[in-house]
């Protein structure tokens, strides 16, 4: 079990990455537009789950190895899980033609503040599953 605690540290940083890069998308060399893009939007959410999967993998591998989860650590997975597909499902709520902006003939997908609003409490609602799966369990001696 040396190089699994490894892998989530990797993850976890190539999360910070991507998730960084599709805030920041001027130190690619691309040219930040006006509003949160598709693409750009993906990016982040797609660091922002790598960095929440490398963060339960190495709590999993390096803190509770050949222990199984109790309760309390279960919850905390399904509900970094749920706060994941919350943002998801929040954030795209307008490319998938459910939110209260959809693309027209003469508008485009508008990412208002209640779906920023949204899409925050998914990823907070996450990092709150990550802690408590953290620091609910008992470690190994």
């Amino acid at each position: 079990m040396v190089g699994i605690p490894q892998l989530g540290i990797a993850l976890g940083a190539l999360g910070i990455v991507l998730a960084l890069m599709g805030l920041f998308p001027g130190v690619t060399g691309l040219q930040p537009t006006v509003g949160v893009g598709l693409l750009q939007f993906v990016t982040i959410l797609t660091g922002y789950s790598l960095l929440t999967f490398g963060a339960m993998i190495y709590a999993k591998y390096a803190i509770y190895a050949d222990r199984p989860s109790n309760l309390a650590q279960q919850i905390g997975v399904r509900l970094a899980l749920t706060g994941l597909v919350l943002a998801f499902m929040v954030g795209m709520a307008d490319f998938l033609d459910f939110g209260s902006h959809p693309r027209t003939a003469t508008s485009d997908v508008y990412f208002g503040q209640l779906q920023a609003l949204g899409t925050l409490f998914g990823l907070a609602l996450s990092s709150l599953g990550v802690l408590l799966y953290a620091v609910a369990g008992t470690p190994r001696r």
